[in-house]
């Protein structure tokens, strides 16, 4: 395919990389396609020598890196988005192909990349610290903003190379180096990433060990959290995962940055505008084949107005198309492997045995196009909230529906999952949407009002509550997660007197 010689995949690709320079390693995983089962490429994977490699090459850029000025950071990062413009077509149809989203979303995942640049370059002359009046005269005191050092990134098949770029950007220009532990399951997406890096770098003189690529297990992942040498490690994936990762690092007293998993709600009330909420619960169930931690998972809907959403809700799943991704015309690709379908069918087991009724009815598909046994039916139960199933995250399309009395009702179902990612309320009461967004409303990191759960901006900072980890990535003042505070005291005077009326004379 014409996208892989573009990039320069190949058939066997070099795991480890500081940069420039590509390792070979004895051992590889393949990258299988969902979307037909082919063999795209297979990559090395890290041994534990060359892991310590990788992170002494990292340890040694990082001294000359962060003595780099910040805007001049910005502007490697800012021919980094310009590079990713020219790769846009070939890298986003490599993430639909070897992820299994849809095309549109595969290009939408590297624009996302490109935006990340743009906000990054700009932060590069905003890291930014306060100034504070000392009890002393002739004292001045401020904070400033320091690199860490090494920031690990572990990230999930989902978004294989977006949320990378949310944490290395940032991390570049706040003065750090990046040591990336991708998805097994998307490993080429990464090398792809990693060559394009490594151009601009090459081209500005940048140290070798800036960007650092380890492909591998789930044996990386545990070297990363467990090295003193890491300050900052940043994991998105399961609840699981990032509950191993954070305990990890907590035990060597490191700092943990955890994006996990989300059970997500859109509250429709009797107010709402049904034309948008339809358009935002269909996109926000079945986008990347609800294999976003912000997929909309739970419908939440004011009993009035219950059988028209639900009979709306049928009408449009008849529309969706599914099939093969770099077919602009599918809305719906595939899971990305056996193991994601499996589960998909434990959950449609799951929630028709405590008593779910199904309104479109799941399946997994076979036949011509879906030869590779990772296609399924985008399905919708009648449920309750309380059920053990709904409690939990599938990753997979399948979408709760339920009814609600009053509002207080809804916000407590919507609250109600050991998850606290994004939520959304559809309504066009001002009262409904500030009580939604008060203290008293949605425990989420994101709350939305009369848009889906789904495409958070990058301008915001994103993240989530209780089991999704509490971290913040991308904007706002998320950078701050990437640096470490400083507070300076300067003394000018011929003096020395001591903070709070101390008397201490010799």
């Amino acid at each position: 395919m014409e996208f892989l010689q573009h990039l320069s995949i190949a058939a066997h690709n070099p795991g480890v990389s500081t940069g420039r320079q590509w390792v070979s390693t004895s051992s590889s995983i393949e990258s299988r396609s969902p979307v037909n089962g082919s063999l795209i490429g297979t990559v090395g994977v890290a041994g534990r020598d060359a892991y310590d490699t990788a992170i002494a090459t990292a340890h040694q850029a990082f001294l000359t890196w962060r003595t780099w000025p910040a805007p001049k950071r910005g502007e490697v990062v800012r021919r980094i988005g310009e590079a990713l413009r020219a790769n846009k077509d070939a890298l986003g149809k490599l993430v639909s192909y070897e992820m299994g989203k849809s095309l549109q979303e595969g290009w939408g995942e590297v624009q996302e990349m490109i935006d990340i640049c743009d906000l990054a370059v700009g932060m590069s002359r905003q890291l930014h610290g306060l100034t504070m009046h000392s009890e002393r005269a002739a004292h001045r005191m401020y904070e400033q903003w320091h690199p860490l050092g090494i920031v690990g990134i572990i990230s999930a098949f989902n978004f294989p190379v977006a949320v990378w770029s949310w944490n290395a950007m940032i991390a570049w220009v706040c003065g750090d180096v990046c040591v990336w532990k991708p998805s097994e399951k998307t490993p080429l997406s990464a090398i792809a990433c990693q060559r394009i890096a490594a151009g601009v770098f090459e081209e500005m003189g940048v140290p070798e060990g800036v960007s650092v690529l380890v492909a591998g297990g789930q044996d990386v992942g545990q070297w990363l959290a467990a090295d003193h040498r890491v300050p900052l490690v940043s994991a998105t994936g399961s609840t699981r995962m990032g509950k191993a990762v954070g305990t990890a690092v907590a035990t060597r007293l490191g700092r943990s940055l955890l994006e996990l998993g989300g059970n997500n709600a859109i509250i429709v009330t009797e107010n709402a505008d049904l034309d948008i909420a339809i358009r935002a619960a269909v996109f926000g169930a079945v986008g990347t084949a609800g294999q976003r931690c912000t997929t909309t998972r739970r419908l939440i809907v004011h009993e009035s107005i219950y059988n028209a959403v639900r009979d709306r809700l049928r009408a449009a799943y008849a529309h969706l198309r599914i099939g093969d991704p770099l077919d602009a015309a599918n809305h719906v690709g595939p899971l990305i492997d056996q193991a994601a379908v499996a589960s998909y069918s434990d959950a449609v087991a799951a929630v028709a045995a405590a008593g779910g009724v199904p309104v479109v009815s799941p399946g997994v598909l076979s036949g011509a196009g879906y030869e590779s046994g990772c296609y399924v039916k985008p399905c919708i139960f009648e449920a309750r909230n309380d059920m053990d199933i709904v409690q939990r995250e599938t990753f997979a399309p399948i979408l709760y529906l339920i009814p609600y009395k009053t509002l207080a009702e809804a916000i407590a179902f919507q609250n109600d999952v050991p998850q606290g990612l994004s939520s959304s309320i559809m309504t066009l009461n001002l009262r409904e949407a500030e009580r939604f967004l008060s203290a008293a409303g949605s425990d989420c990191g994101i709350a939305n009002v009369n848009i889906g759960t789904s495409g958070a901006e990058i301008g915001g900072a994103f993240g989530g509550e209780k089991e999704t980890g509490g971290g913040r990535e991308s904007g706002s003042d998320a950078w701050k997660a990437y640096m470490r505070r400083q507070t300076n005291t300067i003394n000018y005077d011929t003096q020395l007197p001591l903070a709070q009326g101390i008397k201490f004379d010799l």
